[in-house]
C-alpha cells in the first residue's frame, strides 16, 4: 500500500499552485473535459444493493473512482448568522471533492469533512499545506491526503471555512457557539435542511450524498468536531479528533492560573478576517475572558463541549499525545470519560508524541485503521473494528501496547507523604516561601538537597515496574499567608536511561492514495529521536488554591487557617520500570510555564493530611529508608510550547 520515493519527483507542479494567490467568483463545478473516460479500476461488487466501489470479500472499500476525474466543486452554504453586523447573513464556504460517478451514475456517498480555520492562514498539516484554487476560484489542491485516498475508495472529501475564516464571510468567535453553528448549517445542508448556492447565486443542492458525515481533524479542526458532535446534529455518524480540545477554558488556564494572557482575541486575530467589524468582535472577547480572575463563567461554559456530552451521538475515535503541553493531556482524559458515561462508541490511541498528528508518527497503520473506522461507520461495513481492544499506547518508541479499556486504573493509589519522602505517612509541616524566578530546571535538579522555593518526595527504588494509567493529583492540607496562590506540582522518574524526545522530518516520503499534479498524494516521513537523560517528566499540574473547591465561585483562603487544595496533574500511560525513583515537586507560582495572578505566597503542608493520589495499576510506593541521593546533571532546557502558536 506504501510506497517511498524522492519528493522532488512529485511537488515540482504542486508547489508552485501553492504559492499563487486566487480570486474571482466561485463557480459551482469543475468537471474534467472527458466526462465518459473512465481510467480507474473496474468496479468490484455487482451484487444487488453493495456499493460498486465494496469488496464484499473483505468488507472493505476498494479505490475504484479515478481521483484525477473527479468533480471539484465550491459552493456557500447559508447561515441565519450575521456575526459582522454588516446586515447580511454570514455565508459558510464549502470546498468538495467527489467521484464523478456521484454525477453521472446517481451515485449516493458519504462524507468525510475537516471544518477548520487554517486553511487559509496557516495551513494544515507538518507540510503546513492550504487550499489552492483555479482561475474560476473552484477548489483544486485540498490540504492533507484524505480526499487522494477516500475520494477513489467512494467518498467524497469536504473542506469547510469556518465563520470569519478563508472564503467564509462575518467574524469568528474562537470555539463559541457560531463557529460550531457555522459546521452544523453545512451537515444541515448536506442532509437537505439547509440551502447554499454557487458564487453566481444559483441555488446547489447536495444530492450526491446520503447525508452519513464523519468529521477529522487535528488541533482546532479537532476541536470543531468535539463541539459540533456535543449539538447532536443529525447526520454526524462519528468524529475523529487529533489532540482536540474539549474546554476552552482548560486550553487556556488550569484551576483558575492562566497560561497566558488575551489569547482568545489574539487567537481570532491570527486565523480571522482583518476587517474592523471582526476586530471589535475580538475586543469583546478579550472584555469577557475573565484573565483577571481565572474564573469558569458563562464565557467559558459556552466553549465547554464537556457539559453537552450527553447529546454526543456520534461515535468517537480520538487520539493524542502524552507530550502534549500545546493541548494537554487533561483534554482527551476529560473527553473520553465524559462519553464513557453516556455509553458512546469509542476508541483511542495514545502516543509518546507531542502535538502530533499519529499520521506522521504512525502513518500505515493510521491510514489503515482510519480506513476501517470510517467503513464501519459511514459506509456500515461488517469489518470488526468495534471487536477490537478499545485503546492502543505507545509504550516506547514504536513500541505499541493494545489495553481491553482505559484508564487502566479508575481509582488512585493515596501515597503518603512525609519530610523529603513519598511513601511513608508524615508528621509535622514543611514550609515553602514562593519563589517565581524558579525554573523546571531548577526544580527537578538536585532532588536530594534542600532548595527554596520547592519541596520535594522522594520514593526508595522501585521493587518492580510500574504502569500509571488515568489520571494522577496531589492534594495537600495548607495554610497560607495570603487569600489566594497558585500551587504547582510535578511528577518525576529518576534514572538514567534513553527517553524519546521528539521527531524529525526525513528526506523520504510516502504516498498514501493517488496524485495529480496539483494535489499529490505523498507527504515527508518522521524519524523519532530519542536522548540519554537522568530523568523524566511523568505530569505536571496548576492549580489557584481559591479555585480548588470551585472553577466558577472560587473560595478565598482565611490566611493562617488550614484548607484542603487538590492539584490536578495531567493524565498519562506510562510504564516506569524497576529501579526507577519518584519524586513530587511541589512549588508554589510558575511563571516558566503559565502567567499567574498573584505570587509571593507562604505556605505551610501538614504531611499528616497530604498526598499523592496514584493511578497506578500494580505494587506500592515506598519511602526510602533513608535520605535517598540522587545526582542530575540537566542540560537541555524543558520548554514549555508556545501556545501563541495554533499549529504547534
Amino acid at each position: 500500500m506504501t510506497t517511498v520515493r524522492a519528493r522532488v519527483t512529485v511537488l515540482v507542479s504542486s508547489t508552485v499552485l501553492s504559492l499563487a494567490t486566487v480570486t474571482g467568483t466561485a463557480s459551482a463545478v469543475r468537471i474534467p473535459d472527458d466526462p465518459g473516460a473512465m481510467t480507474g479500476p473496474a468496479p468490484i461488487s455487482s451484487s444487488p444493493g453493495v456499493p460498486p466501489y465494496v469488496d464484499p470479500a473483505s468488507n472493505s472499500t476498494q479505490p475504484v473512482y479515478d481521483y484525477a476525474d473527479a468533480i471539484r466543486e465550491s459552493v456557500y452554504v447559508d447561515t441565519t448568522m450575521d456575526t459582522d453586523s454588516d446586515g447580511k447573513n454570514d455565508v459558510v464556504a464549502v470546498d468538495i471533492v467527489r467521484p464523478r460517478e456521484t454525477q453521472a451514475d446517481g451515485l449516493k456517498i458519504p462524507v468525510i469533512m475537516d471544518a477548520s480555520p487554517y486553511f487559509s492562514c496557516c495551513g494544515r498539516g507538518n507540510e503546513s499545506e492550504k487550499k489552492t484554487y483555479d482561475e474560476n476560484g473552484v477548489i483544486q489542491k485540498m490540504p492533507l491526503f484524505y480526499d487522494n485516498y477516500f475520494v477513489p475508495r467512494g467518498y467524497a472529501m469536504v473542506g469547510v471555512d469556518i465563520v470569519g475564516t478563508g472564503r467564509s464571510t462575518g467574524c469568528g468567535d474562537v470555539g463559541g457557539k457560531d463557529e460550531i453553528d457555522s459546521v452544523v448549517a453545512v451537515i444541515d445542508w448536506l442532509n437537505g435542511r439547509n440551502t447554499a448556492h454557487t458564487g453566481d447565486g444559483s441555488p446547489v443542492t447536495a444530492s450526491w450524498t446520503n447525508g452519513a458525515v464523519g468529521m477529522i481533524g487535528k488541533s482546532y479542526d479537532g476541536t470543531l468536531a468535539n463541539g459540533v458532535a456535543a449539538t447532536g446534529v443529525e447526520g454526524l455518524k462519528t468524529i475523529v479528533p487529533i489532540s482536540a480540545i474539549s474546554s476552552w477554558y482548560d486550553y487556556t488556564r488550569s484551576g483558575g492560573v492562566p497560561y497566558s494572557d488575551d489569547y482568545m482575541p489574539w487567537l481570532g486575530g491570527y486565523v480571522g478576517h482583518d476587517t474592523p467589524a471582526c476586530d471589535a468582535v475580538r475586543a469583546d472577547l478579550g472584555d469577557d475572558d475573565d484573565d483577571e480572575t481565572g474564573d469558569y463563567t458563562a464565557f467559558w461554559a459556552s466553549r465547554d463541549y464537556l457539559k453537552d456530552a450527553s447529546k454526543v451521538k456520534a461515535s468517537v475515535f480520538m487520539t493524542h499525545g502524552l507530550s502534549d503541553y500545546n493541548v494537554q493531556t487533561n483534554h482527551f482524559a476529560s473527553w473520553w470519560a465524559a462519553l464513557a458515561r453516556n455509553d458512546v462508541p469509542r476508541k483511542l490511541w495514545l502516543g509518546l508524541e507531542d502535538h502530533v498528528d499519529p499520521f506522521e508518527f504512525r502513518r500505515e497503520a493510521w491510514v489503515d485503521e482510519l480506513h476501517k473506522w470510517f467503513d464501519y461507520w459511514l459506509q456500515d461495513l461488517p469489518n470488526g473494528v468495534m471487536k477490537e481492544p478499545m485503546a492502543s499506547v505507545e509504550t516506547a518508541p514504536d513500541v505499541w501496547r493494545d489495553y481491553k479499556t482505559w484508564p487502566a486504573v479508575n481509582r488512585a493509589l493515596p501515597v503518603p507523604l512525609s519530610a523529603g519522602k513519598l511513601g511513608a505517612q508524615g508528621k509535622g509541616t514543611v514550609t515553602i516561601t514562593d519563589d517565581p524566578d524558579l525554573t523546571e530546571d531548577d526544580i527537578v535538579a538536585e532532588p536530594s538537597q534542600v532548595i527554596a522555593g520547592r519541596q520535594m518526595f522522594l520514593s526508595a527504588p522501585l521493587p518492580a515496574s510500574i504502569r500509571i494509567s488515568g489520571t494522577p493529583s496531589v492534594t495537600l492540607k495548607i495554610k497560607s499567608d495570603s487569600t489566594t496562590t497558585p500551587v504547582t506540582a510535578r511528577l518525576i522518574e529518576y534514572g538514567e536511561a534513553e527517553r524519546y524526545s521528539g521527531i524529525r522530518r526525513t528526506t523520504e516520503s510516502t504516498c498514501e492514495g493517488e496524485s495529480v499534479d496539483f494535489d499529490d498524494s505523498c507527504y515527508f516521513t518522521v524519524e523519532k529521536l530519542t536522548s540519554e537523560s537522568d530523568h523524566g517528566i511523568v505530569s505536571r499540574g496548576w492549580i489557584d488554591a481559591a479555585h480548588s473547591k470551585s472553577l466558577s465561585d472560587p473560595t478565598p483562603l482565611t490566611p493562617g487557617k488550614w484548607s484542603t487544595v487538590t492539584v490536578p496533574l495531567r493524565a498519562q500511560d506510562e510504564i516506569i520500570p524497576k529501579g526507577r525513583i519518584l519524586g513530587l515537586a511541589v512549588t508554589l507560582s510558575d511563571t516558566e510555564w503559565t502567567t499567574p495572578n498573584d505570587t509571593g505566597a507562604t505556605i505551610d503542608i501538614d504531611l499528616s493530611a497530604s498526598k499523592l493520589n496514584l493511578p497506578v495499576t500494580s505494587g506500592t510506593i515506598s519511602a526510602p529508608t533513608k535520605p535517598q541521593p540522587i545526582d542530575v546533571d540537566i542540560t537541555t532546557p524543558t520548554q514549555r510550547p508556545d501556545l501563541h502558536d495554533p499549529t504547534n
